[in-house]
């Protein structure tokens, strides 16, 4: 198969490997014509490519930020009813539709450098208010078989489900396999990681840390406001003084990790997916 993102390699008699790296939409004529196609993850040709595989197990490799819901959809149709054994493992990010392909494995690996990423199907659009009401009620549908394959595999509600999805959660390694979203957390060879995956790794971790910080300051600033031990304006200056303590320490720390060589090689076509930005941007959301 000719594409350096989406490509099966046959490791024995037993085990094919599959590498679903980089944006899973289906490929247009601007694809045939610009030659990006071979940068694109679809259902069709995957679907001719799966038909080829005669080994019984089928490890599927992910590193992606996601595209299209439709292909997502599609791609965890094709792979849940493979005849074999199929196992999923995120070797950077499984974002968006990546993610629910990721679901698709019966055996589901989140390692310790891994992250996921659910959120709701979003658009753009324009036109009158009863344009975009009709938009609003067609997202909530598109996003309906996502939020039931995650309550399906997973071990949360569906409420629990829906609200991290509204705020785009992302899902470290040991929240994903506390949640039901893996069943594993070690892999037990070598992989692949990107120097900016290995990076934001790193400030989701962080972020994580510095809200449950901040939710403990609060608790505390509440009792002490109570007792009246201090006043608002203390409140507010022992938040701003501990949020900044936190933040200065994560930077120093990822330059640390940076420049003492710990980034992994660099997979192939995340740096220039445009579904870097609506990721990246997902981390930063204030939401609740």
């Amino acid at each position: 198969m000719e594409n350096n993102y989406l490509n099966f390699n046959k490791v024995n008699e037993n085990e094919t490997e599959l590498y679903i790296y980089g944006p899973v939409e289906e490929k247009t004529w601007i694809d045939d014509w610009l030659g990006t196609g071979d940068k694109k993850t679809e259902a069709f040709e995957l679907k001719d490519a799966l038909a080829r595989v005669d080994t019984p197990n089928l490890t599927v490799r992910i590193n992606s930020y996601g595209g299209d819901v439709a292909e997502g959809l599609s791609i965890y149709g094709l792979l849940s009813t493979f005849k074999g054994h199929v196992k999923t493992i995120v070797d950077g990010f499984a974002c968006s539709a990546a993610s629910v392909i990721f679901m698709a494995g019966e055996e589901r690996i989140v390692p310790e450098n891994g992250l996921l990423m659910i959120h709701n199907a979003w658009t753009e659009a324009w036109g009158d208010s009863n344009k975009m009401i009709k938009v609003a009620e067609d997202l909530e549908k598109i996003t309906r078989p996502s939020l039931d394959i995650y309550v399906k595999k997973t071990k949360l509600s569906e409420a629990e489900i829906k609200e991290k999805m509204d705020k785009e959660e992302w899902i470290t390694s040991q929240e994903a396999y506390e949640w039901g979203f893996s069943t594993s957390k070690e892999r037990g060879e070598k992989y692949m990681q990107a120097l900016e995956a290995d990076f934001v790794h790193g400030l989701v971790i962080q972020n994580k840390m510095l809200q449950k910080q901040i939710e403990e300051l609060k608790q505390e600033g509440t009792m002490l406001k109570e007792k009246n031990v201090l006043s608002k304006v203390d409140i507010v200056n022992m938040f701003q003084e501990a949020i900044k303590e936190a933040t200065e320490q994560t930077v120093s720390e990822m330059k640390e990790d940076m420049f003492a060589g710990n980034a992994k090689e660099e997979p192939v076509g995340l740096l220039n997916n445009q579904e870097k930005t609506d990721s990246w941007e997902s981390f930063f959301n204030t939401k609740k």
